[in-house]
């Protein structure tokens, strides 16, 4: 069952308070990647994937990697909002002896591939939607990954590969917020233009706003949006999204707010959830 536009924007609140909570708690997690990726996962998630807490491995069910695993607390609160795990098992997120790492890991239900080692999950995805395409099967596999962890070569010979192999049923989602751990991307190391990139490597490409919940509604219900090309949605975020002092912010990447932090933040998201008159 879908959420109206109007439930996936209330979720996407309640997704970045319970994020930065549990950072909080933790004393420890990527924020800033958390906040700008949140909304899209808020969307797959609620309205597009084929997947079912009850059947987590039922063999046609659609597949999600997070190869930008670092972002794992955005993951975790979607999964336990789902049904997944109860949510006060990310009570223990970075603790000893928790499964509720730093970065994503099958011991987590609902979880199908660690990742964290950035540059893996395009090509992991890649190898799933060509043994779907082997054996018949029609799921769409989904990856996430980060504008920054695109310098790595590894992405590039997957892209090369899914298009040689007409993988339409693969769907990679570029979180573009321009930042990562040490600066902006184009001057750590520039891959601007993504489009002509991925375009060159014979991919469907679209812009969207990665906030925009019903744009990426719509463009995720339409996939695979050419036949017999895999498709790349470059979804224009900002890092911290939501939380003012940390928008467009580096120190943000994994920083933990202290308690008058929290209370802004906290603050600042409640007051957002206001719908106009």
């Amino acid at each position: 069952m879908s959420l109206s536009m109007d439930d996936l924007r209330i979720k996407s609140v309640e997704y970045r308070k319970k994020l930065l909570k549990y950072i909080k708690l933790a004393g420890a997690g990527h924020t800033g990647g958390s906040l700008s990726c949140i909304d899209i996962l808020n969307v797959l998630y609620n309205n597009i994937l084929n997947i079912s807490p009850e059947l987590p491995d039922k063999p046609d069910r659609d597949r999600y990697i997070q190869s930008k695993g670092h972002s794992v607390e955005a993951l975790y609160v979607v999964l336990a909002d789902l049904g997944f795990f109860p949510e006060h098992d990310l009570e223990t997120l970075c603790r000893y002896g928790s499964h509720y790492v730093g970065h994503p890991t099958r011991k987590v239900k609902g979880i199908e591939h660690n990742t964290g080692a950035l540059g893996h999950g395009l090509s992991v995805s890649t190898g799933i939607a060509m043994a779907a395409k082997m054996d018949g099967n029609k799921y769409k596999v989904y990856t996430l990954v980060g504008d920054g962890e695109l310098t790595e070569g590894s992405n590039w010979e997957a892209a090369l590969t899914a298009s040689h192999y007409k993988l339409d049923n693969l769907t990679a989602i570029v979180d573009y917020n321009h930042l990562q751990i040490t600066g902006l991307t184009m001057e750590v190391c520039n891959t601007d233009p993504l489009e002509d990139k991925f375009l060159a490597f014979g991919w469907h490409v679209e812009n969207i706003s990665g906030h925009d919940l019903e744009e990426m509604n719509r463009f995720f219900r339409e996939v695979p949006l050419s036949v017999g090309k895999p498709t790349c949605i470059i979804a224009h975020t900002v890092k911290g999204k939501g939380v003012s002092y940390m928008e467009n912010k580096k120190r943000w990447h994994h920083g933990v707010p202290d308690d008058e932090q929290f209370n802004m933040a906290m603050e600042e998201l409640d007051s957002s959830l206001k719908f106009p008159e």
